[in-house]
């Protein structure tokens, strides 16, 4: 963290987009699509960030930018788990690396070399997973748009 506040002190929006390289509209916009990021609000709306919305909100930008899953994975993710549960996790992960470029965001899968103590069989099967978890969830993703897209032409339609 660039400033001397304490691990416990609330953080403003711009210093915690500042600490994940994302702007702003991104926050507010998880803030929609992620009910465990509920940062305290003061007068004129300006949000205040507890170490915990702080703590939820790296753990959901890691799940996106760096494992690689979409919004949608990660609200799937993130279902059933109580917060306590989700945080106690993300104690044990390093905090993300600042990601400013598309592409970014897609899963970096290590090497036998750097998980030498699993087997190579075992690593290909783990990959493989990873990669059938992250197309079935763009599929979906993509799905649902189909949907969406059908649902507007026959609204068009029914109006013209």
């Amino acid at each position: 963290m660039s400033d001397n506040k304490s691990e416990t002190a609330f953080r403003t929006i711009s210093e915690v987009a500042e600490e994940l390289g994302v702007q702003q509209h991104v926050l507010r916009f998880w803030e929609t699509k992620f009910t465990q990021i509920k940062p305290m609000k003061r007068g004129g709306g300006r949000r205040y960030y507890r170490p915990e919305d702080v703590a939820m909100v790296k753990k959901i930008h890691s799940l996106l930018y760096v494992e690689g899953y979409t919004i949608k994975g990660v609200q799937k993710l993130l279902k059933g788990a109580s917060k306590s549960q989700i945080l106690a996790e993300q104690k044990k992960v390093l905090p993300p690396q600042k990601t400013h470029a598309h592409g970014n965001n897609l899963p970096q899968f290590q090497t036998p070399e750097q998980k030498s103590v699993q087997t190579s069989d075992e690593l290909l099967a783990e990959e493989k997973l990873q990669q059938v978890e992250i197309l079935q969830s763009v599929l979906d993703e993509l799905l649902e748009m189909r949907e969406q897209v059908r649902q507007i032409l026959s609204d068009d339609v029914q109006a013209a």
